[in-house]
């Protein structure tokens, strides 16, 4: 019997284990790179507390700070956003104001902005577009309704749904976005709802 060269059958025996189904390495689970991350970082925590004390306690309470502003600009966020006077059904109307009076809303708006507070304005001034609306028979206003629910029903032509569109993003922004608002910014709204009013689709 011939023997056979120990280079050659070390290398076929190479070649056969080299092929994937000999591959036995387990499959590394999706996650476990975050599990390493986690890992890591309490040992860094652990080594950083251990090392420097005092900065640890300092590097925590600021932390600490960081989580409470977040959590207080959250609330602050939500209450804007629920607190009834920044719903468009839910403006507080001067006392004897008819609700279907588009006229008294626009004045509301007027004696609003001439004290400046024109974010507040707003509001009114865009209810005051909607009953002009519904005057119009373009829509039925209702105070439940948001202002993006009237972008969706309004009888309007293309340009004139993009322009309540983007008085609601207008409204949206200013109220519960928090951006200031200046006079220049409540007029150019008011004109802007006036056009509104005249992109009505005829019946």
């Amino acid at each position: 019997m011939q023997d056979v060269p120990r280079d050659s059958l070390r290398r076929a025996l190479d070649e056969v284990f080299a092929r994937p189904e000999f591959n036995w390495r387990a499959a590394r689970h999706p996650l476990a790179y975050l599990r390493d991350l986690w890992v890591r970082l309490l040992d860094w925590l652990d080594r950083f507390e251990s090392t420097n004390p005092l900065l640890f306690k300092v590097f925590l309470a600021v932390l600490v700070l960081a989580l409470v502003a977040l959590l207080a600009h959250v609330g602050y966020v939500i209450w804007k956003i629920l607190r009834p006077t920044a719903v468009t059904g839910a403006v507080a109307a001067p006392v004897g104001m008819r609700l279907a009076d588009a006229r008294a809303y626009a004045d509301r708006a007027e004696e609003l902005a001439r004290a400046g507070r024109y974010a507040e304005a707003l509001g009114h001034r865009f209810i005051a577009a909607l009953l002009e609306l519904e005057r119009a028979r373009a829509l039925t206003f209702h105070p439940s309704k948001t202002p993006a629910e009237y972008v969706q029903e309004a009888r309007l032509d293309a340009a004139g749904r993009d322009s309540l569109a983007d008085l609601v993003a207008r409204l949206y922004r200013h109220l519960f976005g928090a951006v200031p608002c200046d006079e220049s910014a409540y007029r150019e709204f008011g004109a802007a709802a006036r056009l509104v009013v005249e992109r009505v689709v005829p019946h």
